[in-house]
């Protein structure tokens, strides 16, 4: 199957600030664009059918319309329109399942209305076989010069297997030719905690066995894509708030999430929800084992 970057769109501002950043990954990682509108009551394709009566023209307007934009910005990648007659959330599962990558959009902890980022892109994120990334509704100010593109910042696991979540971020940082930070946070433990703060000693030994385990988790990766520029960052905070902080200004926020068991219901972690909900960025969650 061809490599395709999938962005669901459904119309609002956020959906299409989402389908402008996948069709800029789409170009760099030169793979395919798909713009993807689900719905239950589209109508079958009708022969024959002027815009009049044809029951589906307004989805095919919403698709056109993007399409139009998008190849408008990228005239040399390949941008296909796709219509589904089907629930919004098993239409982007299967197309999560044969894509390098789902694109949606996402207000964070603003009310939700759209039907993307309502019901739909929760649920997406948390059983999607393939990385989901949400992108919130672009807010240029006026006569601003556009952003100059940040690094990539991955939020780094020291326990467990972590290859699907730095093959991403290291691949998505040298396609955007960008640095890459690794971000690691440890809480400080109640034995470090001293009445008038912390126990400095043993502090700057959790700091110093953290390091030691982030190079060596990090050092495959830099040999295989020797053009990423990588630096590792240990903070002393928890996991969520050290790489929610780490993210500001960034082009791209990957974090993880256990990929699910059948027997078991999908959830996100701690780090995945504070990086959806408070990172200002565009925020990638990768399944991994």
């Amino acid at each position: 199957m061809q490599p395709v970057v999938t962005v669901g769109l459904d119309g609002s501002p956020e959906s299409l600030a989402a389908a402008r950043w996948a069709a800029d990954e789409a170009e760099k990682r030169r793979v395919t664009l798909r713009l993807l509108h689900a719905w239950p009551l589209l109508a079958p394709e009708p022969a024959h059918a002027s815009a009049e009566v044809d029951q589906n023209y307004w989805a095919k307007r919403l698709v056109h319309t993007a399409r139009a934009e998008l190849q408008a910005r990228h005239p040399g990648l390949t941008i296909v329109g796709s219509l589904v007659a089907d629930d919004a959330q098993d239409a982007l599962l299967q197309a999560a399942s044969e894509s390098e990558m789902i694109v949606l959009g996402s207000r964070g902890l603003q009310p939700v209305e759209s039907y993307f980022l309502g019901d739909v892109s929760m649920p997406v994120v948390a059983r999607a076989e393939r990385p989901v990334v949400l992108v919130r509704a672009e807010t240029p100010l006026e006569g601003a010069h556009p952003a100059p593109a940040g690094r990539v910042v991955v939020a780094l696991k020291l326990s467990g297997s972590s290859d699907d979540l730095l093959d991403f971020a290291f691949h998505t940082a040298a396609a955007r030719g960008v640095p890459l930070l690794a971000v690691h946070g440890r809480s400080v433990p109640l034995h470090a905690r001293v009445p008038w703060g912390v126990d400095h000693a043993a502090t700057d030994e959790m700091t110093r066995d953290a390091q030691r385990e982030s190079r060596k988790a990090l050092r495959p990766w830099r040999e295989k894509y020797p053009q990423v520029d990588v630096a590792d960052s240990i903070r002393l905070a928890s996991p969520a708030k050290a790489v929610v902080q780490a993210a500001e200004g960034a082009t791209l926020l990957v974090v993880g999430r256990r990929a699910h068991r059948r027997d078991v219901a999908p959830h996100l972690g701690p780090v995945a929800h504070a990086a959806i909900h408070h990172g200002r960025c565009p925020v990638a969650v990768v399944p991994h084992d």
